[in-house]
C-alpha cells in the first residue's frame, strides 16, 4: 500500500506539474486508485477467510467491506473505522466503474473527488492496519 500510495505521490507531484491534467495522468491515476483499492480487497479477502470463512454473494465486493467495520466478540476487532468505510466505498464504487468504463477521458472533477477520497482513506487506514497488527500481535502472547 505505501509504494502504490509512494508512486501516486510522484505522479502527482511530478507528472501532473509537466503534463497537467491530460487524457494520459488521468489514466495513470485511476489506474492507481484501482490498484490500490484491489489490494486493500485483497488484504481484506485474506482476513475473512481466516477469521470468518469466505463471502459468498454476488455483491461480495460490498459485504467484505461491510465485514471490515465489524468487531466480532471472541473472534476480531474491526479492521477499520467508519470513516476509513466511507473513503473505500466511495474507491470502491470508483474501481467498479472503472474496470468496466472504456473511453479514455475521464472527468477531472470526479478524479479530483476520488483522489481526495484516496488520500483520505490511505492516511486512516495506516492508523487502522497498525491497530488491527497490535490485535494481531496481542494474540500470538
Amino acid at each position: 500500500l505505501e509504494e502504490i500510495h509512494n508512486f501516486y505521490q510522484r505522479v502527482h507531484t511530478h507528472e501532473m506539474k509537466l503534463l497537467g491534467k491530460t487524457q494520459s495522468t488521468a489514466l495513470i491515476i485511476a489506474q492507481i486508485i484501482e490498484n490500490f483499492y484491489t489490494c486493500i480487497e485483497t488484504l481484506f479477502l485474506r482476513i475473512s477467510q481466516f477469521f470468518e470463512n469466505s463471502i459468498a454473494s454476488e455483491k461480495w465486493h460490498k459485504d467484505l467491506l461491510d465485514k471490515m467495520t465489524l468487531h466480532i466478540e471472541g473472534i476480531r476487532e474491526a479492521v477499520i473505522s467508519e470513516g476509513t468505510y466511507k473513503n473505500l466505498l466511495e474507491i470502491m464504487r470508483f474501481r467498479h466503474f472503472k474496470r468496466y468504463y472504456f473511453e479514455l477521458d475521464y472527468d477531472w472533477e470526479k478524479l479530483d473527488f476520488i483522489s481526495a477520497k484516496f488520500e483520505k482513506a490511505y492516511s486512516s487506514l495506516k492508523k487502522d492496519l497498525q491497530k488491527f497488527i497490535n490485535f494481531l500481535e496481542r494474540l500470538e502472547s
